[in-house]
């Protein structure tokens, strides 16, 4: 989340009359996050999110993730639901940019992610996994391989910038998973981004799975592997934690069992979704737009990340 776009009180009290959510009370932008204009309004009625969806956030994704949340919430997972106005429809127009009103969902994210919250992460995952069996929607993930060479492309000029070698380490790992991506495991509708800011909880239990603007059709294990990057080091990507590694996949197999196929290939799903997340960390490193009120997150973290993993997957 963050804020790119700047929404004035006059014109988020107009769009606020499309829903009966009451009267605008407040409204605050939220600076974490690198992707879209987010902001927490409070109305007489109670708490929502209103996000404005960005440049990268193709318009014609949106029914997708907006459609998988509503699957989601209907099924009774923690997903916060899309308001929708009086003829039914969730996505609208904004300070010039599409925009959506989302249930906002009670909780607090982790820094420092105990068994306990691995373990409940893991079967919340294969939760949604199962949830969405029955979801005829599909996305490709564009933030696969072909999507990690178009990334690198756009980096490689400048990726020694951010760290001398940060490019050789690329090109490796591109050839590497080019030559050895795993087809055939099981697919179907996944998050793509669960990170621990993008999950609540109320004291160990799960009360919310937010965020869904990278969910894609991809592989039910790739979003394990990217759990795995995001829960299971420090946040600098020096020190990896097995137990934590351990409690997620238990708590993900408590829900439903991986195949042997998917458990021979989690090494290099990992080693993917590290490569993912360097580059597109690269790419908003050497990109972020000059007064945008957004963290850049540091590249080297996936690095490091990705050097485990290179070690693991070729073990």
């Amino acid at each position: 989340m963050a804020v790119y776009t700047q929404v004035s009180t006059e014109a988020l009290e107009a769009f606020l009359q499309l829903f009966p959510v009451g009267t605008l009370v407040s409204a605050k932008g939220i600076a974490e996050g690198v992707e879209n204009s987010n902001y927490l309004v409070e109305t007489d009625s109670g708490r929502f999110i209103l996000t404005l969806y960005e440049k990268r956030v193709k318009r014609e994704d949106l029914p997708f993730f907006l459609g998988l949340m509503r699957h989601l919430a209907e099924r009774d997972l923690p997903v916060p639901l899309p308001i929708a106005n009086a003829a039914g429809d969730t996505l609208h127009e904004l300070a010039g940019r599409p925009a959506c009103l989302i249930e906002f969902l009670t909780g607090v994210s982790v820094t420092a992610p105990l068994s306990e919250h691995c373990q409940a992460v893991g079967a919340a995952l294969a939760r949604m996994h199962k949830a969405t069996a029955d979801f005829a929607m599909t996305r490709s993930n564009d933030l696969s391989l072909d999507g990690w060479r178009r990334l690198a492309a756009a980096c490689r000029t400048q990726a020694d910038d951010i760290a001398p070698g940060l490019r050789g380490q690329i090109d490796a790992a591109l050839a590497d998973l080019g030559a050895r991506w795993p087809a055939g495991l099981p697919t179907g509708a996944i998050h793509a981004d669960l990170f621990p800011d993008n999950v609540l909880f109320l004291d160990h239990t799960v009360s919310g799975l937010i965020d869904f603007y990278f969910a894609c059709t991809d592989m039910l294990a790739y979003d394990l592997a990217v759990c795995l990057n995001a829960w299971c080091f420090s946040a600098d990507g020096h020190d990896y934690h097995a137990d934590l590694a351990a409690a997620l996949i238990a708590g993900y197999e408590s829900v439903r069992p991986l195949t042997d196929a998917e458990r021979a290939a989690l090494p290099l799903l990992c080693q993917g979704a590290a490569l993912r997340f360097l580059l597109t960390r690269a790419y908003d490193w050497l990109n972020t737009p000059a007064g945008a009120l957004v963290t850049r997150k540091d590249p080297l973290a996936y690095a490091r990340r990705l050097a485990f993993y290179t070690g693991q997957a070729r073990a």
